[in-house]
């Protein structure tokens, strides 16, 4: 994880490119994050990394011993704490850092939390398609049909698709282009949609994919189609 963010996700938007296309964007608050410890490899810790602190909070609700380790590091208390292993940024406790860590045109994964949808049947969880409509099967509609065995093995599958809770895990989307990086407003404008609700708590990491300096693979032409294109441009 070379580079990474905690960020606050505040909504949707669009915005105009150069060439005048419409591109939907998540506007994510990424500022500003403070460097609360950096570890390295030649410390007590053995590896390389960096604490960062999201979104200021009052003392008093922390608990005593993330207070301690936040004091110790001569920072302030705050809401989220994220460590990133080996930050390609050189900074040091006390720094802060910001949206200008990505440009745009960089790709990032985004990491948060899905919104909750409660207890939900196997057609909408699982998208399965129910039972008939018509000739006879009453109350079987949105039913994920029978579940149980024989006398072997007697018991119902591991892993059985069933009604139950649904939403509310982490999942990462990866490779969303940065479109826009407001530095005076701390805000990416991100291509696409991330996980979670306005107002949740996201991480923005470096893609893992498509790293700074990623260019798209070059296609090859065949021969054919090298050929054809040669002759239009002679006869031009």
């Amino acid at each position: 994880m070379p580079l990474g963010l905690l960020g606050k996700k505040l909504g949707h938007t669009r915005v105009y490119d150069a060439s005048g296309n419409v591109v939907p964007v998540s506007v994510v608050l990424c500022g500003p994050n403070r460097v609360l410890q950096v570890k390295t490899q030649a410390g007590k810790d053995g590896y390389n990394s960096v604490q960062l602190g999201f979104d200021d909070q009052k003392e008093q609700r922390l608990t005593k011993a993330l207070l301690g380790h936040i004091k110790k590091q001569n920072g302030v208390a705050v809401k989220r704490i994220k460590e990133f292993r080996d930050f390609s940024k050189d900074v040091k406790p006390g720094d802060i850092v910001g949206p200008t860590l990505f440009a745009p045109g960089d790709f990032i994964d985004a990491i948060g939390v899905v919104k909750g949808r409660g207890f939900e049947g196997v057609v909408k969880r699982h998208r399965m398609a129910g039972g008939d409509s018509t000739h006879g099967a009453k109350g079987w509609h949105r039913r994920g049909g029978a579940i149980g065995q024989r006398l072997f093995p007697g018991t119902v599958m591991r892993g059985m698709r069933m009604p139950g809770h649904m939403g509310q895990d982490t999942r990462t989307t990866q490779n969303l282009e940065v479109i826009q990086v407001r530095e005076a407003d701390n805000l990416l404008l991100i291509k696409g949609a991330i996980p979670g609700a306005e107002g949740d708590y996201v991480v923005i990491r470096e893609s893992k994919k498509r790293p700074k300096g990623w260019k798209p693979p070059v296609q090859p032409i065949s021969k054919k189609k090298a050929d054809a294109k040669a002759a239009a441009a002679a006869k031009k």
